[in-house]
């Protein structure tokens, strides 16, 4: 059996399309016509030796063939796009300033930090971990390039969506007992009054008529942890970024009501950023789809 190497530019017209949602709409993108696109994705799937399409309705879906195939393109392309910017980026020199939320910063942070700083060793980069509304106010003075925070709703003119989440109700971990109170209170391990989490919290627990009273507050993530892991009460978070001291409740459980979500942003200090803050996004971006 011949080795089969994929060819980068298949690769990269399958991915489009997909993120598109269509393979017309990639081709436009990528500047090919429709019949030359259909031929790469025909291609591949000689390639693949096995479909990687399924039909859906009147449209497509992947099969499963489809998915793995769908995550190696990516890993390939962006190996490839990182080892261009390196070659072309070792000379490059500047200062960026970035933020990011708490949740973030374990796994996230070093991860988009450290993959950058390959490509780029001689930009010195300033990161800043803290809450929500700090980041963006120093964003909105200037004072960070670009920060990934949490979409509070607020106003802000160069914000970019770039994933949704669940909010989910955090207890202590596997094998503690949610907690309760005396008087039949749900309490609660929060941030100060202000924080949109323990805002959407209460606003739930008052429509479905729970009683609940504030267990702990913190100025820090690492604080809501420890509260909720000494069984203190509950908290509110996504499933992203949890202590392994605590678990996620399933949704309808120990009757509590349900929750939004929340959508995840980067926001920028100016419309358009220079290329090397560009890029630093485009990898956080990345990191953020890896997690979720």
């Amino acid at each position: 059996m011949s080795k089969v190497i994929f060819d980068l530019d298949v690769l990269r017209s399958f991915v489009t399309g997909m993120d598109l949602g269509s393979f017309a709409k990639a081709a436009d993108r990528l500047g090919r016509s429709t019949s030359a696109v259909s031929a790469q994705i025909r291609k591949l799937e000689e390639q693949a030796g096995m479909p990687i399409f399924r039909k859906a309705g009147r449209g497509l879906a992947l099969t499963e063939a489809g998915e793995t195939m769908l995550a190696y393109a990516r890993r390939l392309l962006d190996l490839n796009d990182e080892a261009v910017t390196a070659l072309h980026g070792m000379t490059s020199e500047g200062w960026l300033r970035v933020g990011m939320q708490e949740d973030f910063a374990e796994k996230l942070l070093p991860a988009a930090l450290g993959r950058f700083a390959r490509a780029h060793p001689k930009v010195r980069i300033e990161a800043r971990v803290g809450r929500n509304n700090d980041l963006l106010d120093r964003v909105a003075r200037g004072q960070l390039d670009f920060a990934l925070a949490w979409d509070n709703g607020s106003a802000a003119p160069f914000k970019t969506d770039i994933a949704t989440l669940p909010v989910r109700w955090i207890a202590p971990g596997a094998g503690m007992a949610v907690p309760t109170s005396e008087d039949g209170a749900l309490p609660l391990v929060s941030f100060d009054d202000g924080c949109w989490f323990r805002g959407v919290g209460t606003a739930a627990l008052d429509r479905s008529g729970r009683a609940w009273r504030i267990a702990l507050t913190s100025p820090s993530l690492s604080g809501l942890w420890a509260g909720v892991e000494a069984g203190l009460g509950l908290t509110l978070r996504t499933p992203i970024g949890l202590s392994s001291g605590v678990r996620v409740l399933e949704e309808g459980t120990h009757g509590l009501p349900p929750l939004p979500s929340i959508n995840l942003a980067i926001y920028r200090k100016d419309a358009t950023l220079d290329p090397l803050a560009e890029r630093l996004i485009d990898i956080v971006t990345d990191g953020v789809r890896d997690l979720t």
